[in-house]
């Protein structure tokens, strides 16, 4: 069996591009079931800054032949342009990276071993995922936890969420003097909304295009609302 992992991240494409890729779950899980078809094993990765494909397969050419077309039909032809493609040894190491954190935007950052745990249940859901894309991911958390623990990467690591707030107390004296306008109503944006209430901000807005979505996150933290 062949292992080949085919994706793109913020080191390789922009954020218009990400977001077409970043599937709900139930999303992937078609994707995925569409995807695997025996012996071939699928596992998809959606973070905040990547999308992943990994697989199990064979024939690796045929079964990333099928990966890139679904990742072109979900992200379009620029979809292409940005990709990046690990195999066998190469693709483990990157896996062990990634689940690390070695290689998030934020170095250690906490958020991403859960991420990729949850795209492991949406492989087993799909009924994708295998033995050996099952044992090497178990594996990748065991090293994740290795890491972890005989290094100081967890020592100082924070979330995107938490970064932000660190990056406003530095540009701005007194963050309860401030009014802040978070642009979505998405899953980082109450993450982020979360750490900043607790500095009890002068005001919060959320702008969201969809106006129901915003006003139940708005009200969580006494804010305004707005499209």
């Amino acid at each position: 069996m062949e292992l080949v992992c085919i994706g793109l991240s913020h080191r390789t494409a922009p954020l218009v591009v990400r977001e077409r890729l970043a599937l709900s779950e139930t999303r992937q899980v078609e994707v995925l079931q569409r995807l695997a078809q025996s012996p071939v094993e699928v596992l998809w990765v959606s973070t905040c800054n990547r999308v992943e494909v990994y697989l199990s397969a064979p024939d690796g050419l045929v079964a990333r032949e099928r990966a890139v077309m679904e990742l072109q039909a979900l992200g379009g032809e620029e979809a292409l342009e940005h990709l990046y493609e690990h195999r066998g040894e190469a693709a483990l190491i990157h896996l062990f990276r990634v689940a690390s954190s070695l290689d998030s935007m934020v170095l250690g950052e906490a958020q991403i071993l859960g991420q990729v745990k949850d795209a492991v249940r949406a492989a087993e859901t799909a009924g994708a995922l295998g033995t050996t894309l099952n044992q090497l991911f178990q594996r990748s958390f065991a090293v994740a936890k290795e890491v972890r623990t005989s290094t100081e990467i967890g020592a100082h690591s924070i979330s995107m969420a938490a970064a932000a707030v660190r990056l406003a107390g530095q540009l701005f004296e007194d963050l309860t003097e401030i009014r802040i306008l978070f642009v979505g109503a998405g899953e980082m944006i109450e993450l982020a909304a979360t750490h900043f209430a607790a500095k009890n901000p002068k005001g919060l807005a959320i702008a969201n295009r969809t106006l129901e979505r915003g006003e139940k996150l708005a009200t969580r933290f006494g804010g305004e609302v707005m499209r």
